[in-house]
């Protein structure tokens, strides 16, 4: 006959038990808070800026031994010789006497082209100050004084549109603080400008952008592929978000206070229209799968963490950035050589095949956060592999981080916005000024032109690419 357990030996293995699933989750606990403090820019979305002490080094080169500089038989890079046109003054040197026989010497036919060197200086900078004076008249009949009219659209302004323009260009495309601006208006141009009257400047730019801009975020809408990506800002202390769009030409951004799909709308519409390329981000996700491609540098950074957790996790990590090392590598030979899609398809198909079984393998992987990784990566599984079959699409969003680097270095100095308007003027200057960086077109004068005709009541220049 079978003994029944005593009371108190069921308590105890109860209690173990119970001990036992504890365990488990504090150890699950520790481990991921040990990946949490184990996060860097290798693993996460961390900038290197924000690397703790320990991190590693976002990129490790192996000392060549050889010294710092140009190497012997690298090809020299030429001082370029400004043209004709854009000499000042040209100082003639001739040789009186033959330096061999001391025989006078002549020009001629036979006479080798001179040798040159230009010698660059700044003119000085002071800016040019039009007084306009109003004179008075008195009637020698009736004494009564007649005073000229100073015309309106003079008193309107106190700094004319060229000056104003390269105030705020160093502003947009430089990351000067309103103060510098402030010092260089007069140590360099010798105007003193007060801080509001440079706030109102800014706003005016901003106004006179108003029209481009918002042609700009049409364009980006309509355009068959396009980078997205966002960081965060600041609107008086709070948190909102920067979003841009960058086409090849072109480069839309929006402030909005929401980072979600509220924020991704007011970028790209509520209908989004051509190929996105961005993150794993949620908001992304109204995207259909047919028309987004999904980041791999990102990717690389996802299989490196779960290489970092160890354990389970740590085969699928390193599985993973095998195949993610081979496509790169398959993708420049593409990119960079003469071969085609034909070829670049044949090398990812077997890689693509390979990934399916990592992850397949990883859904059933001991590590929890390893196996959803894996399961909502087969989730997206159609975005992996657009950039494959379309033309013009790139297996990484490195366009548009690389356009949203200058709003993250202003976020760092201005420490964000003060208003809705302060909003729309750091938006509308980083479209032009990112904009017109992608197709080679020079910044300030283009400035210039649109504050111009927004002064004269006509529509600014368009930044869209010439067709």
């Amino acid at each position: 006959m079978a003994r029944r357990p005593c009371p108190g030996c069921r308590q105890r293995d109860q209690r173990i038990a119970a001990l036992e699933r504890r365990v488990a989750e504090l150890e699950a606990l520790v481990r991921e808070l040990q990946a949490r403090l184990g996060q860097n820019a290798s693993n996460s979305s961390l900038p290197p800026s924000a690397n703790p002490p320990a991190a590693p080094k976002p990129v490790v080169k192996q000392p060549s031994g050889r010294p710092a500089g140009g190497q012997p038989g690298h090809p020299p890079h030429l001082r370029l010789r400004l043209p004709p046109e854009r000499l000042s003054h040209v100082e003639v040197l001739v040789p009186r006497r033959c330096e061999r026989c001391q025989a006078t010497l002549a020009a001629t036919a036979h006479d080798p082209p001179p040798r040159w060197h230009q010698v660059a200086e700044l003119p000085p900078l002071l800016a040019r100050v039009t007084e306009y004076q109003a004179h008075g008249r008195t009637c020698a009949g009736c004494g009564h004084v007649t005073w000229a009219e100073i015309p309106a659209e003079v008193r309107a302004h106190g700094i004319g549109p060229d000056l104003a323009a390269t105030l705020v260009y160093l502003r947009a495309a430089h990351r000067v603080s309103l103060r510098g601006c402030e010092e260089i208006a007069e140590s360099v141009f010798g105007v003193p400008v007060a801080l509001g009257s440079l706030a109102n400047l800014e706003r005016e730019v901003s106004q006179a952008l108003a029209a481009p801009h918002a042609e700009v975020v049409a364009a980006v809408r309509q355009a068959s592929v396009k980078n997205v990506d966002e960081t965060s800002w600041k609107i008086r202390g709070r948190l909102a978000w920067l979003w841009v769009a960058a086409t090849t030409k072109l480069a839309a951004f929006v402030i909005h206070a929401r980072r979600g799909l509220a924020g991704l709308q007011a970028l790209l519409g509520e209908c989004v229209l051509g190929i996105v390329c961005s993150d794993r981000w949620s908001a992304y996700d109204v995207v259909t799968l047919g028309q987004r491609q999904v980041c791999w540098a990102h990717l690389k950074r996802d299989f490196q963490k779960c290489v970092d957790r160890g354990g389970a996790a740590a085969a699928v990590g390193r599985r993973g950035l095998a195949v993610q090392k081979e496509l790169f590598a398959a993708w420049h030979r593409y990119r960079d050589g003469p071969r085609d899609r034909d070829a670049l398809l044949a090398e990812v198909g077997p890689l693509a095949r390979r990934l399916d079984r990592v992850l397949t393998a990883g859904r059933r992987c001991a590590d929890g956060a390893a196996a959803t990784f894996c399961d909502n990566l087969l989730a997206l599984w159609p975005a992996l592999w657009l950039f494959v079959v379309e033309e013009g699409v790139e297996p990484t969003n490195n366009h548009a981080e690389r356009a949203l680097r200058r709003g993250v270095l202003w976020r760092k100095v201005a420490q964000g916005s003060r208003s809705a308007e302060g909003c729309r003027f750091v938006e509308r200057l980083l479209t032009a000024v990112q904009s017109l960086r992608l197709q080679g077109r020079p910044v300030l004068a283009y400035l210039q032109e649109a504050l111009r005709c927004h002064r004269g009541a006509t529509p600014a220049p368009s930044l869209l690419p010439a067709t």
